[in-house]
């Protein structure tokens, strides 16, 4: 079984005082699916991390995602044009590109489990492959 991660995670992960750090934190720890993290979340997060905790923050952040514990997925050509069916279908909540692209692989790859503190965007949408989708860490 695989998890899909959020930039929200990602970050909270790295920012040690974040104050969703250490629930974020014992999520990554405890989990026993395969991590997966979408292309598209890598260069938002690592802008995140650079602009707000350095540059130096941001290396350690590609080093650690370069580690055998998470898998980077790509999108295919069928991912992007159902992630602009998903941007139309929520437009007024003015869902990003983003969260929609993790949507878009959570449906290709029945993914029922998304890592995020983005509760909001992600509580709203419904995914074509499960009535509705786990959110860690719990609110």
């Amino acid at each position: 079984m695989s998890v899909l991660v959020d930039t929200s995670f990602l970050f909270a992960l790295a920012n040690r005082n974040d104050r969703s750090h250490a629930a974020c934190y014992a999520v990554a720890q405890t989990t026993r699916e395969r991590l997966v993290v979408p292309q598209t979340v890598l260069p938002e997060a690592a802008y995140l991390i650079d602009s707000r905790l350095g540059h130096p923050a941001m290396r350690e952040f590609a080093r650690q995602m370069s580690q055998p514990g998470w898998t980077i997925e790509a999108l295919e050509q069928a991912d992007l044009l159902r992630t602009t069916e998903i941007l139309e279908q929520y437009g007024t909540m003015r869902l990003d590109f983003v969260d929609a692209t993790l949507m878009a692989l959570a449906e290709r790859l029945r993914i029922r489990i998304i890592l995020t503190l983005d509760w909001r965007h992600f509580a709203a949408v419904r995914p074509r492959h499960c009535a509705m989708l786990e959110l860690l860490p719990s609110q």
